[in-house]
């Protein structure tokens, strides 16, 4: 009987220290797969059908609230949201995908790669190594299954990576974006 007791406790112990590390093997595992701009094993880190839902959410939250109550009880605002929102989810569809996740995580935006001057080096096509941008992040726990990895901005408010919990493993379900980022990139109106 005493054995028993002891072999559940070492399980308990184990399951609570997998769950704990998880986050942190998760993050490994998505730092090493941007590194080796290897999509499958990206893949395997992210949920992607849960990553576009809550980013074109946050979209067109935003939109909305930047629209402000006139234009949403106006018929026409109404349409012009609508059609905005439908813009914004395919470029959301089109956005998260291995490699734009990769892209964001290694720190290059769609402007610097458009324009090429996220590219240090003499040749536009050389192969550099990509930024670590969790290097400096805070990690934490919101719940037993919710973790967060903040990753500061030097220009604003900083971007949250998050990771939920379904069983034993972690993925990467949200990225919280920088509201005044998301202000920035909006037309004045």
């Amino acid at each position: 009987m005493k054995k028993l007791v002891v072999a559940l406790v070492l399980l308990v112990v184990l399951a609570l220290a997998a769950v704990a590390a998880g986050p942190f093997v998760a993050v490994r595992g998505i730092r090493n797969a941007v590194e080796a701009q290897d999509t499958a094993a990206l893949a395997r880190h992210v949920d992607f059908p849960t990553l576009r839902a809550n980013l074109k959410a946050q979209v067109e939250d935003q939109i909305a609230r930047r629209a402000g109550p006139d234009a949403q009880a106006n018929l026409f605002g109404a349409l012009a949201l609508r059609l905005a929102g439908s813009v914004t989810g395919g470029i959301v569809d089109a956005m998260v995908t291995p490699a734009g996740i990769g892209a964001l995580i290694e720190g290059r935006g769609l402007w610097h790669r458009a324009s090429g001057s996220g590219v240090t080096t003499e040749d536009a096509y050389a192969h550099r190594s990509p930024d670590d941008v969790l290097r400096d992040a805070r990690y934490g726990f919101e719940s037993t299954s919710r973790f967060t990895a903040t990753v500061p901005s030097a220009d604003g408010p900083p971007l949250v990576f998050v990771l939920t919990r379904d069983g034993l493993t972690w993925r990467l379900t949200d990225i919280r974006l920088p509201l005044g980022a998301a202000d920035a990139a909006l037309p004045a109106g």
